[in-house]
C-alpha cells in the first residue's frame, strides 16, 4: 500500500496506533529535537506536535523511524516489482512479441509510472501563497545547541538542468533559514543540484528553484535514493508510489509542483553568491562546522489551508535516515548487476554515515577482477565517496558487517590486498582528511579460499599502553589506551609492539574507548567516521614497482583527532526541561 500523500499516511499511522499527538506547547529550538530523539532511541511512535511555539503549523516527525513504519509507507509492492523488472529484462530483450506478451502484466504495471498534470482546483498545495516575507512563522527546528540557526531538515529540492530541462533533480539538501526570504543551499559535492547550480553559474544566470514540503512518503524517499545522475527521482517516486505523481504548474514559477504537497517554496539560487552556512548536527553524529554556500532567495510560498510541517532530526545513529536508507538500498539493489556488472550486492552502511564504508560481493572469475570491479564501484554516482571498500566472492548478507569481516579477514593477502589511495575526494560532511571535501580511500579484498584461521578471544596477555582489548569479531580486536591528542604515536608503538610478540589478529583497531566493540552500530559509528586511511592505518610496508605491499597486523587508529568536529551531545538544560515536562507532553 502506498500513500498519496503526508496526511494519508498520518491518518494511517494514527489508525494503527503508531502516532503520538503532542498538543502541549513545545519550543522549536531545541526542546522538539530532544523529545524526538527520545522516541527514536525507545522505537517510538511518530510525533504530531500541535501547539508548536511562534508558529501556526503542527509539525509531524519521526514518521520512518522503525522498521515497521518504513515497511507501512512503501509496502511490499516496489521493492517485488523491481525485482520482476529486472528479471524480465534478459527475456525482453531483444524485444519480441512472444516476450512481450508473456511480461504483458508487467508492462501495464510499469505504465503506471509517469507524471501527470492537474487543474489547479485539485491541487491542495495552492490553497495560500505568501509573496511578503514567506518563510515568517515556518516553524524550523533548531536540534543541536551549536547549530547556526534554524534549518529546514526535510526539504525536497527540485531543480532543473539550464539547458537541458527535461533534466531534473529531487535532492534532500538542509536549508539554514537566515531570514524571512532567505536559505543556505548546502549543495554538497556531487549532488545532482549542485551540478545544475554549477552549469547555471558558468553561465551567470540564477538557477530557479522549488523545495517541497510534504507530499507522498515517496517523494522523500526518492529524494534521497543514490541513482545514477541522469535516473529522473520523480518518476521513481511514482515508481514507488505505484501510481503516476499528480503535478501542477506552479503559477508563479517555471516548474510544475506537487499537488499534494504541504508546502512549495520557490525562487533562484543568484550566481556567485555565497554566504557562510552552519554548524549544524548532521546525520555523521558530528557537528559540520560553518562554510560557505550558494544562498537561496525565496519569492514565494504556496501551502495548504490546514498545512502540516514535516520534519526530521539527524544525529548519531539510528536515526530516520538509517531506516530509509535501508529500504531504499534493498529496493535498488536488484538493479546494480545491471548497473555494474561484476557485484551481485552492495551494501553502505547507514551507521557510518553511507559514505565512509561500502562493501559488495563481486565476481573473481580470473586473477584480480575484483579490483577492477572496486574502481567501477568508485566510479559510480554517489559512491565516489566511498572511503572504506570492502570486497568478497563470497555470497552473504552484507548487511552483517561482523560475518563480512571475517570473511574478508579470513582470505585477505596484505601484500596484494589492500590499496590505499591518497589525496581524493571526501563527503562534505567528513572531516577526518583534515581539509573540506579532501581525504583518500581504501579498498580490502578478501577473495577465494581462507588463507588463515582467525582468532576468537584475546590470549595474548598485555600490551604495555593498552588499558582495554575487546574482541569485535573473529579476527578483529579493538583496544584502547590514552587519547590521540596525549599520545599521538601510540598506533605506531602498538603496531611495533603486535609485530614483536608476533600476534595472531589481523586487524586490531585503537579506538578512544574499546568497548565499542560490543556492537555493529558503535563499533562501526565510532572507528569509520574517526579515520582517514593514507593517515590512519599502520602497518610494515614495501615498495615494489611502485605498488605497496603490506604486513600483518593491520591497525587503525579510530582515536578522536585534533580539529575533529564535536560529537553530538544534548545540552543540559534542555534535558532536564524535557525530563520535567516529559508526563505533559504524553498526557501520563
Amino acid at each position: 500500500m502506498s500513500f498519496a500523500d503526508l496526511r494519508a499516511w498520518i491518518e494511517a499511522l494514527r489508525r494503527e496506533g503508531d502516532l503520538a499527538v503532542i498538543d502541549a506547547e513545545v519550543d522549536p529550538y531545541l526542546e522538539l529535537a530532544e523529545i524526538h530523539r527520545r522516541v527514536i532511541d525507545e522505537g517510538g511512535p511518530a510525533l504530531l506536535f500541535t501547539n508548536v511555539k511562534g508558529s501556526p503549523f503542527p509539525v509531524v516527525t519521526n514518521l520512518f523511524g522503525t522498521i515497521r513504519r518504513v515497511d507501512l509507507a512503501f509496502g511490499p509492492r516496489p521493492e517485488a516489482f523491481m525485482k520482476r523488472l529486472i528479471g524480465a529484462l534478459d527475456r525482453i530483450l531483444p524485444p519480441t512479441p512472444r516476450a512481450l506478451w508473456g511480461e504483458r502484466s508487467l508492462l501495464w504495471d510499469a505504465l503506471k509510472v509517469g507524471l501527470k498534470q492537474v487543474p489547479a482546483s485539485s491541487a491542495p498545495v495552492l490553497g495560500v501563497c505568501r509573496r511578503e516575507q514567506p518563510l515568517k512563522g515556518l516553524p524550523a527546528l533548531t536540534s543541536w545547541q551549536l547549530d547556526g540557526g534554524p534549518f529546514i531538515t526535510l526539504p525536497l529540492v527540485y531543480t532543473e538542468h539550464p539547458m537541458h530541462p527535461k533534466e531534473h533533480n529531487l535532492g534532500m539538501y538542509r536549508m539554514q533559514i537566515f531570514d524571512e526570504s532567505t536559505t543556505g543551499m548546502h549543495w554538497q559535492i556531487h549532488k545532482g543540484g549542485g551540478f545544475h547550480y554549477f552549469e547555471a553559474e558558468k553561465r551567470g544566470e540564477a538557477l530557479p528553484v522549488s523545495v517541497f514540503l510534504g507530499g507522498p512518503p515517496a517523494l522523500v524517499a526518492s529524494a534521497i535514493a543514490p541513482v545514477p545522475e541522469h535516473l529522473p527521482e520523480l518518476l521513481l517516486a511514482s515508481f514507488i508510489l505505484g501510481d503516476k505523481l499528480p503535478l501542477v504548474q506552479d503559477p508563479h514559477g517555471p516548474h510544475r509542483i506537487p499537488a499534494g504537497a504541504e508546502f512549495v517554496i520557490g525562487g533562484s539560487v543568484p550566481p556567485h553568491v555565497r554566504r557562510p552556512e552552519g554548524p549544524f548536527g548532521d546525520h555523521y553524529g558530528y557537528y559540520s562546522w560553518t562554510h560557505d554556500f550558494p544562498v537561496f532567495q525565496v519569492s514565494h510560498l504556496w501551502h495548504r489551508k490546514d498545512a502540516i510541517y514535516p520534519a526530521t532530526v539527524v544525529g548519531k545513529p539510528r536515526q530516520e535516515d538509517y531506516y530509509l536508507g535501508d529500504f531504499l538500498q534493498r529496493l535498488l539493489s536488484p538493479a546494480f548487476p545491471k548497473v555494474m556488472p561484476g557485484v551481485s550486492d552492495l551494501w553502505t552502511y547507514a551507521e557510518t554515515g553511507f559514505h565512509a564504508l561500502a562493501a559488495a560481493v563481486v565476481r573473481e572469475s580470473y586473477s584480480r577482477e575484483a579490483i577492477g570491479t572496486a574502481f567501477r564501484i568508485l566510479g559510480e554516482g554517489q559512491l565516489t565517496l566511498t572511503k572504506f571498500l570492502m570486497l568478497t566472492d563470497r555470497p552473504l548478507d552484507l548487511a552483517d558487517f561482523g560475518g563480512l569481516l571475517e570473511t574478508v579477514l579470513a582470505r585477505f593477502k596484505p601484500e596484494t590486498d589492500l590499496l590505499v589511495i591518497d589525496k581524493t575526494s571526501h563527503d562534505t560532511l567528513d572531516y577526518t582528511g583534515g581539509r573540506l571535501n579532501h581525504g583518500s580511500k581504501a579498498v580490502m579484498l578478501g577473495v577465494g579460499e581462507p588463507v588463515r584461521e582467525l582468532p576468537a578471544v584475546y590470549d595474548e596477555g598485555p600490551i604495555p599502553e593498552i588499558t582495554a582489548a575487546e574482541v569485535y569479531c573473529r579476527g578483529c580486536l579493538v583496544v584502547s589506551g590514552a587519547s590521540y591528542a596525549e599520545e599521538p604515536e601510540l598506533a605506531e608503538r602498538l603496531l611495533a609492539r603486535l609485530r614483536q610478540r608476533e600476534t595472531h589478529w589481523p586487524l586490531v583497531v585503537l579506538a578512544d574507548d574499546a568497548a565499542v566493540a560490543r556492537g555493529q552500530t558503535s563499533f562501526l559509528w565510532t572507528v569509520f567516521t574517526r579515520f582517514n586511511p593514507a593517515d590512519d592505518i599502520y602497518a610494515k610496508t614495501h615498495l615494489s614497482r611502485h605498488h605497496i605491499g603490506y604486513e600483518l597486523p593491520i591497525v587503525i587508529d579510530a582515536r578522536m583527532k585534533p580539529g575533529y568536529p564535536d560529537e553530538l551531545i544534548p545540552q543540559d538544560d534542555i534535558v532536564k526541561l524535557v525530563d520535567r515536562r516529559w508526563k505533559a507532553y504524553f498526557n501520563v
